[in-house]
């Protein structure tokens, strides 16, 4: 039984924890644009130069919502009707697991008298367990090449990873749920 009660500890952990790899998206536009007459897109170098991220996860973010515009039809131009740029943050999150139940476990109560401990059949206690990990916001910024006004912002907000392989996918995954939002109006493609 102790076992039990322990397995499913663990089990409801890792539920929590992978529950939190969700992307949340948030979306802001200007109501009086016409998004339709965006037909193609350049790179906002001085504003991407800003972000405080590395140069290949810059790189990496600018290929992901390139090729999403691109699949939405728009096409990369030096003369474009909107610039790209973004904007990035991160937080340290903290979390403390504290594993206080547990029925059979050590705790108040024992097989004696009074207020002993031991293996007992009360509620116990073990050791709190702390778990770090990082949440980063993208920020993606369309703005109008003439007027030089944001008309568009998409934010992605989800926890990131330093593994390659998984910071490559999930960076596109971060772009690609952001972009699903653009233009203003349609209904996402599946």
């Amino acid at each position: 039984m102790k076992h039990l009660f322990k397995i499913l500890s663990v089990v409801l952990i890792a539920v929590i924890l992978t529950s939190c790899n969700s992307i949340k998206v948030a979306t802001d536009y200007d109501q009086n644009k016409d998004f339709s007459t965006y037909k193609t897109f350049a790179f906002f170098k001085n504003g991407i130069d800003k972000a405080e991220i590395s140069d290949l996860d810059k790189r990496r973010i600018l290929r992901a919502i390139e090729a999403e515009l691109i699949n939405k039809g728009m096409t990369k131009s030096e003369n474009p009707d909107i610039l790209i740029s973004l904007f990035t943050k991160s937080n340290q999150r903290v979390d403390v697991y504290n594993n206080t139940w547990g029925y059979g476990a050590w705790g108040w109560g024992g097989w004696g008298p009074g207020w002993g401990m031991g293996p007992g059949w009360g509620w116990g206690w073990d050791q709190p367990s702390v778990s770090t990990s990082t949440e980063g916001q993208l920020y993606i910024d369309l703005i109008d090449a003439k007027s030089h006004e944001l008309v568009w912002q998409g934010l992605g907000t989800g926890f990131l990873t330093q593994n390659r392989e998984k910071k490559e996918t999930l960076i596109k995954e971060f772009v690609a749920q952001i972009m699903a939002e653009y233009p203003p109006g349609m209904e996402p493609k599946k």
